[in-house]
């Protein structure tokens, strides 16, 4: 009787040996073994029971689904969520998914309004050229900086303007002026105002956040005294658009927020697609503000900052 469970045994091994690993189907282990089809798929079944085969289900995409569907839940404004696992190169893997989308939501005609940043430099350097017609592309925001730091603010607008086939409407001033009467003046131009119009126009609003941290890119770009960077940092979780918000997503200091030139944060409600990319789990703050005020419906993150997102709480 043994010596029957033991042979039982051995050729059940034989035959889920063949069908699991070397991806023979039931017919060929039938002719292979010299037994019929029915003895093959018994063998099987007596292989599970017996624990000689366990059979193991990683899906990947089952613990970002449910992160998605908690996520939207947490911020009703949202209308979609793109999470990527972001293990190697979570700012790349997030600038390729969100190029992915944008070239499948550019139509014809549309106008497509920018935010600047690594993150949606990211996007562009990732975007493929696609066959539209009558798109325009638009900085959202001034893109002059004070010192010699990067904003990318340039070869993100021309980046995507070339992939899209126009031409880059370019906001050329400083997105925080040092006196608000300065900013209304400049903001009260012909061109100027042409561009901001195309800004409050764009169906699609693409676009980062920022930081509080020392080393905020806004921080190294000349704008603010060192007692107001004390102050926004002790006040803000972040920006957006290069206004300060708290975590409720309201502007922190209305005197810089007067000086800013750029689209006005509740506009971005009215977009069809006002786009949040980011790539780093000390924005979940900012995110977070940027979310429970609604200026955004769709986010594309990494993974590792949407479980912190999920987890953040606001502080007021």
């Amino acid at each position: 009787m043994e010596n029957d469970v033991n042979k039982k045994i051995n050729q059940a091994l034989k035959v889920a040996t063949l069908y699991y690993r070397d991806g023979f189907n039931q017919q060929d282990i039938a002719t292979e073994l010299n037994i019929s089809r029915a003895t093959v798929s018994r063998l099987l079944q007596f292989g599970r029971e017996q624990g000689l085969v366990t059979i193991k289900i990683n899906n990947p995409l089952a613990p970002l689904h449910q992160l998605e569907t908690d996520l939207l839940a947490k911020y009703p404004a949202l209308k979609k969520i793109i999470i990527v696992p972001g293990k190697d190169n979570p700012l790349e893997e997030v600038g390729v998914a969100g190029a992915h989308y944008l070239e499948k939501i550019v139509k014809d005609n549309e106008i497509v309004g920018l935010g600047w940043g690594r993150t949606v430099y990211q996007v562009a350097l990732n975007i493929d050229p696609k066959d539209v017609s009558g798109v325009q592309v638009v900085q959202m925001k001034g893109s002059m900086a004070n010192t010699k730091t990067r904003n990318y603010a340039f070869e993100t607008v021309n980046t995507l303007a070339g992939a899209f086939n126009t031409l880059p409407q370019y906001l050329p001033v400083p997105v925080i002026f040092d006196h608000a009467k300065t900013r209304e003046l400049v903001a009260n131009d012909t061109h100027i105002k042409y561009i901001l119009k195309l800004g409050r126009q764009a169906e699609i609003a693409l676009f980062t956040v920022g930081t509080v941290r020392d080393s905020a890119m806004l921080f190294h770009l000349g704008y603010f005294t060192e007692a107001e960077q004390r102050t926004l940092q002790k006040e803000a979780v972040g920006d957006v658009f290069s206004r300060f918000i708290d975590d409720q997503g309201q502007i922190v200091d209305q005197q810089i927020d007067q000086r800013t030139i750029g689209i006005d944060l509740p506009e971005l409600k009215k977009k069809k697609h006002s786009i949040l990319v980011a790539a780093n789990v000390a924005k979940v703050p900012a995110i977070n503000g940027v979310l429970t005020a609604g200026y955004a419906n769709t986010l594309v993150i990494d993974q590792e900052s949407a479980n912190n997102l999920l987890r953040y709480t606001q502080k007021s």
